[in-house]
């Protein structure tokens, strides 16, 4: 691994490097061509330069609503060499969240695919501080009758390839905010300095073994920070090949890891799931997968996996806020397979009770997170100070995670402490989930719980109190739900009930309503056993 110190670690300074050291070596493969680190540092110098050409400057928030593509890469690496900060938002938000998202984040420029510009269009409507777009694929009318300044991705290529000052952006700069799923209020924009990334790509390729020769492959989103950290960055730093596509279909899967070459790649819990459950094939085995990253893991997920596919199999504990706290490497013993691994040098861990005492081994309690190294972790959280010093107070920062360590040190999740609930790789505030539907006019009150899926992670249910009139039926909630949410947070499973459980102080008691629907699992209105299909 070629390092990199502090003061260098910018996309600006280290591209600029590896179009010289290793310029002829695959940097990026994306439906079957094969762009080089030095075509990677000229297309993203492009970017940069079109961008400024349209208002960017330092400091500026960019929007970005892009789908798996090279474009998506030179636009991220183009504004990292400015110095603007990128703000990649998840393409399934809609309605009243990506609304949020634009104006929390105080986005000047958007950036947007043409599939999600008619619901781009009506989140930036009357939104006086977004002042241009840069599109992709074509303008839709509804975005183009804005009548605001717009520029088209596929001519960012054309622009001059003349590199940005590289020392015009440092280390300490804020590169991207991402949003993470509220707890008791709504999302917080996580603002990640350079230097965070590169933290996560090192420490990665370091205690990973991953090397030149490597091909790292993900067919998870490149706007969600698991993709963008432990792939993208992964790669990056091994001087290795990222090879992208565009989404997991468990019928392509191993033909697109052949045809790649990959060697490793990065998987959701539920993804192995579902390869576990197919037929077994032979082509499961004819590939050059050497390691296969799982979030999360049981024990039995590890074996399985290992010994079906042939792969060595790794997982890690992190957070959008911080970096690979804890690792699961090649050579932990199997025994220790359902855990997330233990630290290995970039954080102390602590497991602290209710009052933020240190628990001893085997006690579970929050899992609280410090760095080591300086600029590693998030700057905060953007436009929320109190929730940044309450979440980081006595200089830790509490991840709302609940968890214990063994005599060895390894970490064993238990559950979630904060009210979020966990779906197939991605975060969703129960907080968010409860406002959007409250918004039906035949809804009087609504509580979001997580239910454990059968793939692994959660699915989302809703109690609901109806009001009096204009009560809907399961089907027309759904329905409703899916008009004004991401499809990932739409509920599953929906309940209707005459009063939620409270406290004295009108706190909702959700430990009975989870234990309700645990008891009554297999009575459940249940949306996928009724077939109701929904819109992307």
């Amino acid at each position: 691994m070629h390092d990199y110190p502090l003061e260098q670690r910018t996309i600006g300074h280290m591209l600029a490097d590896k179009a010289v050291r290793v310029g002829d070596r695959a940097c990026l493969v994306f439906g079957g061509r094969s762009y080089s680190f030095r075509e990677a540092h000229r297309l993203s110098n492009r970017f940069a330069n079109a961008f400024a050409a349209l208002g960017v400057r330092k400091g500026d928030h960019v929007a970005t609503m892009l789908p798996n593509s090279p474009e998506l890469l030179w636009t991220y690496w183009g504004l990292a060499k400015l110095g603007a900060v990128n703000v990649p938002l998840n393409t399934a938000a809609r309605g009243d969240l990506l609304r949020y998202f634009v104006e929390q984040s105080d986005s000047r420029i958007v950036v947007v695919a043409r599939e999600w510009q008619e619901r781009m269009a009506e989140a930036i409507a009357g939104n006086r501080a977004v002042e241009a777009l840069a599109t992709l694929g074509g303008t839709e009318p509804a975005l183009g009758a804005l009548g605001l300044p717009s520029a088209a991705l596929e001519e960012f290529a054309e622009a001059s390839d003349e590199a940005p000052p590289v020392d015009a952006v440092r280390f300490d700069d804020p590169q991207f905010i991402m949003y993470t799923s509220g707890t008791t209020g709504p999302s917080k924009g996580v603002v990640s300095p350079h230097a965070q990334a590169h933290a996560v790509g090192r420490h990665l390729t370091q205690h990973y073994g991953y090397h030149q020769d490597d091909v790292l492959y993900t067919c998870l989103p490149l706007f969600h920070g698991n993709a963008l950290w432990y792939s993208c960055f992964a790669a990056f730093w091994a001087d290795a090949a990222l090879a992208v596509s565009s989404r997991f279909t468990a019928s392509g899967f191993w033909d697109e890891i052949r045809a790649c070459g990959a060697t490793q790649f990065n998987a959701l819990g539920a993804m192995t799931n579902i390869l576990l459950k197919a037929e077994p094939s032979p082509r499961e085995r004819a590939h050059t997968v050497r390691q296969a990253m799982v979030l999360p893991l049981s024990r039995e997920s590890y074996r399985a996996v290992s010994e079906r596919f042939g792969v060595q199999v790794t997982s890690l504990y992190a957070m959008t806020e911080t970096f690979p706290t804890t690792m699961f490497v090649p050579g932990d013993p199997e025994a220790k397979g359902s855990s997330a691994g233990k630290p290995r040098g970039l954080a102390e861990i602590r497991i602290v009770d209710e009052d933020d005492r240190p628990l001893g081994v085997g006690e579970t309690g929050e899992i609280c997170v410090r760095p080591s190294e300086p600029w590693i972790m998030m700057s905060g959280y953007y436009r929320m100070a109190e929730a940044t010093v309450r979440e980081t107070r006595n200089l830790w920062l509490h991840t709302g995670d609940r968890a214990y360590l063994d005599e060895d040190g390894y970490l064993f999740f238990v559950d979630r402490k904060k009210e979020a609930i966990r779906r197939r790789g991605e975060n969703i505030s129960a907080y968010e989930v409860e406002m959007l539907v409250a918004k039906h006019p035949g809804v009087a009150e609504v509580a979001a719980i997580a239910v454990a899926s059968e793939l692994s992670e959660d699915e989302v249910m809703v109690f609901v109190v109806p009001a009096p009139e204009n009560a809907p039926s399961e089907e027309e909630l759904v329905h409703f739900c899916g008009r004004s949410m991401a499809h990932f947070m739409v509920p599953r499973f929906v309940h209707f009930i005459d009063a939620l459980p409270k406290t004295a102080s009108e706190k909702i008691e959700k430990y009975k309503l989870k234990s309700w629907a645990e008891a009554n699992r297999a009575s459940l209105w249940d949306r996928e056993a009724r077939g109701i299909a929904l819109a992307r």
